[in-house]
């Protein structure tokens, strides 16, 4: 996901997709954030009317903070932090899947990403480094469990680790 993120030029759409992924945001989430969903002291990003129409707050990790601080110097927006050239309202989800679009096809990259890919890999990367079901069902905004499942697919490093818990437990001495 770095090395796809370090190959967007455009500085606005470089910071959304890399919100959309280190806080697991849905692309309309992340274009509809303001400059007062960011709060920096307490390190966290609040998603405003979601899909579920509710509120949730997503940890924001001290490195993605860092990177807004520098985009928020350069770009000053002052209402939406993606905000339109053009309209003066937030920048449109198309917009933004149009520049990973453009980046995917000046790069070596030939899988098929999409912005909810970005939501996806978050989830996928939760779940390997063992974080609960529930809390990763909580900082996706799904009412359902049964939402979160998707992500339980078994990875290579995950069959390993589930190998090594197995031959500890199964051990006769």
């Amino acid at each position: 996901m770095w090395s796809l993120l370090d190959l967007v030029r455009r500085p606005k759409a470089r910071m959304c997709l890399m919100l959309m992924y280190t806080c697991g945001l849905r692309v309309s989430e992340a274009v509809n954030l303001r400059i007062d969903d960011i709060d920096g002291k307490r390190m966290v990003v609040w998603a405003r009317n979601t899909k579920g129409h509710r509120d949730r707050s997503i940890p924001l990790p001290t490195q993605t903070l860092t990177q807004l601080r520098l985009y928020w110097r350069r770009h000053r927006p002052r209402t939406w932090l993606f905000p339109s050239r053009y309209t003066g309202r937030a920048i449109t989800p198309s917009s933004v899947q149009h520049y990973l679009k453009a980046t995917l096809r000046q790069s070596n990259i030939r899988k098929n990403v999409s912005c909810h890919t970005l939501r996806h890999s978050y989830a996928t990367h939760l779940v390997e480094a063992g974080v609960h079901l529930r809390v990763i069902q909580a900082l996706l905004g799904h009412k359902s469990i049964t939402s979160t499942f998707v992500y339980m697919h078994l990875t290579q490093g995950t069959m390993a680790n589930v190998q090594k818990k197995i031959n500890r437990i199964m051990r006769h001495d």
